[in-house]
């Protein structure tokens, strides 16, 4: 795993780091497979608070490996590509591998930043919206880049896209494959905000996070994630559920004592 993705932790953030840099960070099998490792390791590890994805060099992650591509061309792998797609086994969310490499950030229990500089084609820029929050260079390139290669978005853009833009942004953008920046992606809606330095930015923000109480940041993100599929009554009980559990807490004292007596709170995991 760790020639492809790398995992620090500290202070209760983990810095996960794309570190494929003499492929501008692009997805192989074995990039795959350690995205997945490294997300399922975050989803129980003691003591994350926050996670920042980003790439290391010149770009976040430029998209599947050209290989694959030239193997396309040749016809060598193509019907088994087919039937891998079509008949994988999926994860209980409905992912099938590819897809889950983008999913599992959404599945970690705390907020993922995702840090974009250089570019975020095709497979990288999905696996950017995998990211609850998108901080992005403003001169950062990004695209649903897949018909360029006569292909869909397949790495669950479908599903990460559609609460964030405009049905008719979404098709145009699948349809023509066309590049657009950083500050067009906030404009969008498909980042959050444009910052001189992604990671770093992302980074302070994650420390930030780090600092407010764990129990009620993981209860937002489950809500956040909820309400991206569930009706009204659904969520509306859910919340209750969800404040009724913190309310009284330890951490929710703590975090009220702190403010009251003008400190900086200590909160357990």
């Amino acid at each position: 795993m760790n020639d492809r993705v790398t995992v620090d932790i500290q202070g209760g953030v983990a810095d996960v780091r794309l570190v494929r840099t003499d492929k501008m960070n692009a997805l192989d099998d074995a990039m795959f497979s350690a995205l997945i490792a490294a997300g399922e390791r975050l989803k129980g590890e003691a003591g994350v608070r926050a996670v920042v994805l980003s790439g290391e060099g010149r770009a976040f992650c430029a998209g599947l490996d050209m290989g694959s591509f030239q193997q396309m061309a040749s016809g060598a792998g193509g019907q088994r590509t087919s039937d891998a797609l079509l008949t994988p086994k999926r994860t209980e969310g409905g992912a099938n591998r590819a897809q889950q490499a983008c999913m599992v950030w959404r599945e970690i229990p705390v907020p993922v930043i995702a840090a974009v500089h250089g570019v975020a084609f095709g497979g990288g820029f999905q696996l950017a919206l995998g990211a609850d929050l998108r901080y992005v260079a403003a001169d950062a390139r990004l695209a649903v880049l897949e018909i360029k290669w006569g292909l869909i978005p397949d790495m669950a853009g479908m599903v990460l896209m559609r609460g964030l833009v405009r049905d008719d942004v979404a098709r145009e953008l699948t349809f023509t494959g066309r590049i657009f920046s950083g500050e067009e992606a906030v404009a969008m809606g498909l980042a959050t905000r444009v910052c001189g330095d992604p990671r770093a930015e992302a980074l302070a923000l994650a420390t930030e996070i780090a600092g407010k109480n764990p129990h009620a940041i993981r209860a937002g993100k489950r809500l956040l994630n909820l309400a991206a599929w569930a009706d009204q009554h659904a969520v509306l009980l859910a919340e209750s559920q969800e404040q009724g559990a913190l309310i009284g807490s330890a951490n929710q004292v703590e975090a009220v004592m702190a403010n009251l007596q003008k400190r900086s709170p200590q909160f357990a995991d």
